[in-house]
């Protein structure tokens, strides 16, 4: 998962601070009205509308936008739209799987948009349940370093139901059963541990090790796919080491 977790974190970094950011900001809108329409618009009793505003708050989404998304959402407020969603599943580049998750109010446009994306880099849209069994649903739980070690984390989330903490560079990664998501990020909370986001992620199983061009390509599919307004989430089970993530960022 490292290479992988590693170069999404840096990508989400980079977001914020340039021309993506009003896509990002729109989409972690998108996601607090859906959480909001599901679970009610208290954050306290809805667990998913918390992480969603913490994860917009993190990426400075401004507060007015927060709360009116969740008035939309919550019905509170005119505006709101139908939202589904909707999973796609293809092959990209080197034979590597590819999961989209799309959160749309026009199915027809989700699927062009998608489809057009796939084809036109090196991609293939491929039949449902075909690439999703090499995908596992997990808690995902983003927490900057700071002056943290591995064993303060994971002293922390342990007892939580966490499997494990991967070192990614600047953030520690902290892996567990989509289930016990919502208590792995308590317990963070509780232990006073600062936190980016916590998401229900598709983790892969296996990974495909990719070389510099390789990563180019996949690089270039999932932005292609990110930047269709209907897309919320891609996941890949690519590989990329230290080394040519080095070589592709310089």
């Amino acid at each position: 998962m490292s290479g992988h977790s590693k170069w999404a974190t840096t990508k989400h970094k980079k977001a914020v601070i340039d021309a993506k950011r009003g896509k990002l900001f729109a989409k972690m809108i998108k996601n607090i009205e859906v959480a909001a329409r599901t679970g009610g618009a208290d954050p306290a009793g809805n667990p998913t509308l918390f992480d969603a505003i913490q994860k917009a708050k993190k990426s400075s989404v401004p507060n007015k936008n927060i709360d009116s998304a969740v008035k939309r959402g919550a019905g509170l407020e005119a505006g709101g739209a139908d939202y589904e969603t909707i999973m796609y599943e293809g092959y990209g580049p080197n034979g590597v799987a590819v999961l989209i998750e799309c959160l749309t109010d026009n199915r027809n446009r989700a699927a062009s948009d998608v489809r057009v994306a796939m084809t036109r880099n090196g991609g293939n849209m491929a039949d449902p349940g075909s690439v999703s069994y090499l995908f596992h649903r997990k808690g995902v739980v983003i927490v900057p370093k700071g002056e943290l070690s591995e064993d303060d984390v994971l002293g922390a989330v342990l007892d939580a139901g966490a499997e494990e903490v991967n070192d990614l560079g600047e953030s520690f990664e902290v892996l567990s059963e989509a289930t016990d998501l919502v208590a792995v990020r308590t317990a963070l909370q509780e232990a006073g541990i600062d936190y980016d986001s916590a998401d229900a992620n598709f983790v892969p199983t296996m990974q495909v090790e990719l070389d510099e061009e390789g990563a180019r390509k996949i690089f270039k599919l999932i932005d292609a796919l990110e930047d269709s307004d209907d897309v919320q989430n891609v996941f890949a089970n690519f590989d990329v080491s230290d080394e040519v993530m080095e070589k592709v960022d310089a």
